[in-house]
This record gives C-alpha cells, sequence and structure tokens, in this order.
C-alpha cells in the first residue's frame, strides 16, 4: 500500500514537494472505494516473434516499425500481448466525482493509475516465474505510445489478445482504451536472463543496458 500511495503522490505532480495531510487522507479514502470497485481483470497470449531484415516486427499478422521496441526484444523468440483492467465501476466513479467533487476525481485518478501499475506488475511477475519453466526470461513491458512504437497498433493487440470478449477492454476512434484505466503491452520472451527491473528502464540504473529504451 505504502508504495502505491508514494505512486499517487507522484502521479498527483507533488514530485518532491511534500503532500499535505490532507491530501494523505484523502488519497487512503480513494484506495480504499477502489479496493470496493475495483473489477481487476487481465489477459494475454503468446505468439512468436519474427524480426525481419527490413527492422520490421512481425507478430502474427502485426507489423510494427519501432527502434525502440526493436532494442527492447532484441535476443527474443517469443512476446506476450497482454491487456489489463479495473473496470467500468472506475471510470463511473470517476465521471460522478467529476460533478460533485473534483478534487476527490482527480485524486481517485491517480490512485485508480497506481493501482493499475501494481496490479499489472504482480501479475507480471507471477508470469515470470511460470515462464521461467519454460526457459524464458521476460523483457519489461513495452506500451502502444511510448516513443516510436504507433499507438494506433492499440488496435490490433486488442484484437489479437481477444480482450473485448474476455475482459471488456474495448478502444475509441482516437485509440483510447475503455475503460479508461487499463493498458496494453507487449512483453518480449528470450533464453538470456537479462534481470531486467520490472518497473522498466525508468526505474533501472543500468544505464550502459543494451535493451534501454
Amino acid at each position: 500500500m505504502e508504495h502505491m500511495v508514494r505512486e499517487a503522490v507522484r502521479y498527483l505532480g507533488y514530485g518532491k514537494h511534500e503532500a499535505d495531510e490532507k491530501t494523505f487522507q484523502l488519497i487512503r479514502e480513494c484506495f480504499e472505494e477502489l479496493e470496493r470497485i475495483a473489477k481487476k481483470r487481465i489477459v494475454y497470449r503468446i505468439f512468436d516473434l519474427c524480426m525481419a531484415e527490413d527492422g520490421c516486427i512481425e507478430i502474427g499478422r502485426m507489423h510494427i516499425e519501432s527502434k525502440g521496441l526493436l532494442r527492447n526484444l532484441s535476443g527474443c523468440e517469443k512476446v506476450i500481448l497482454l491487456g489489463a483492467t479495473l473496470g467500468v465501476e472506475v471510470d463511473l466513479a470517476m465521471k460522478r466525482y467529476s460533478y460533485t467533487d473534483m478534487a476527490k476525481m482527480v485524486v481517485l485518478q491517480a490512485c485508480a493509475a497506481a493501482q493499475l501499475e501494481e496490479y499489472v506488475d504482480e501479475c507480471q511477475k507471477k508470469l515470470g516465474e511460470e515462464m521461467e519453466k519454460e526457459g524464458y526470461f521476460l523483457r519489461p513491458r513495452f506500451s502502444p505510445g511510448y516513443g516510436d512504437f504507433s499507438i494506433l497498433h492499440q488496435k490490433e493487440i486488442l484484437a489479437m489478445a481477444d480482450t473485448a470478449r474476455r475482459i471488456g477492454l474495448t478502444m475509441t476512434d482516437g485509440s483510447m482504451l475503455t475503460p479508461t484505466k487499463s493498458v496494453t503491452a507487449l512483453i518480449g520472451l528470450g533464453r538470456e536472463n537479462e534481470n531486467c527491473h520490472i518497473g522498466g528502464c525508468e526505474a533501472c540504473d543500468k544505464t550502459d543496458c543494451t535493451y534501454r529504451r
């Protein structure tokens, strides 16, 4: 919980400036509400990975041009496509507070982002333990919209992971996920253990890593 509280404070933009007790109390209230209303769900599928000679990444019928993702997946044989969500109930709560309590809506949004990140980290850790039994190690997850990995691939990932049917995760015409507190990502599977930080490159101090994005 303390980790999520710190993350929520960061999402709220306090940085090094300490949040006051009133803010911390509101954060705790929002996390308590999320525990009651969030319907956390995740789905994933594993695909073979092919690196074309022209540098294009091929996953099933999906063709991706991204230098950042190419570095991240270097040396991988397979890739996990995943989608995760906190559910529509969180969206409804944020919409309700946007009319009645804007401050709480902003804090709830930050807390939901922190909870989603924590949930996916936990799932990724368990998935990593399972894949190690098969001789594979996970790279940090990489989501559409990050760096030069186009957000337009969001639609293909949702379709390939069958997220609409399995967890109710869809997207708008503008490639935004709905429910909004959701995420899609790719996770490379390689035979070499690179000891990648689960939090990704931003949380890792190994600045000379070949796979750093």
